[in-house]
Formats: C-alpha cells, sequence, structure tokens
C-alpha cells in the first residue's frame, strides 16, 4: 500500500474511531468507547506509517538526484 492510501486509511479510521467512542460515550456503552479509542489508535498508527513511507520515498529520491548530478 502506497503513502497516501495508509493516510487515507488512516484518516479514516481516527474519524470512525472517534465517533465510536462518542456513541459509546452518548449511549453508556464502555464497549464501543473501547473499540473507538482502539480504532483511532490504530488510524494514527496508519498515519505514521504512511509519513514514513513518503519520508523514505522522499530520502531515495533526493539520493537519487544527488547521484544523478555526479555522473
Amino acid at each position: 500500500m502506497g503513502s497516501t492510501a495508509d493516510k487515507i486509511k488512516g484518516t479514516a479510521n481516527e474519524a470512525i474511531g472517534k465517533a465510536k467512542q462518542g456513541i459509546g460515550k452518548a449511549t453508556g456503552s464502555d464497549r464501543l468507547q473501547g473499540e473507538g479509542l482502539l480504532q483511532e489508535g490504530k488510524g494514527h498508527v496508519q498515519k505514521a506509517v504512511g509519513d514514513a513511507k513518503q519520508a523514505a520515498k522522499d530520502a531515495v529520491d533526493k539520493a537519487s538526484g544527488m547521484a544523478h548530478r555526479k555522473l
């Protein structure tokens, strides 16, 4: 999966997780609040993975560009 897809899925999981937490709080469901918290955390991790992939790609692109200049 590419960095953009990771970031999109992460954002979606964060939003769904927050919604679940809100619904759980409104209905008094500790289970739903917990699920929401976990899903929101999963979203944070997915976004971090996407950021890391993008940083790695940027570093490779920069290194490649420098290598071509020296030739």
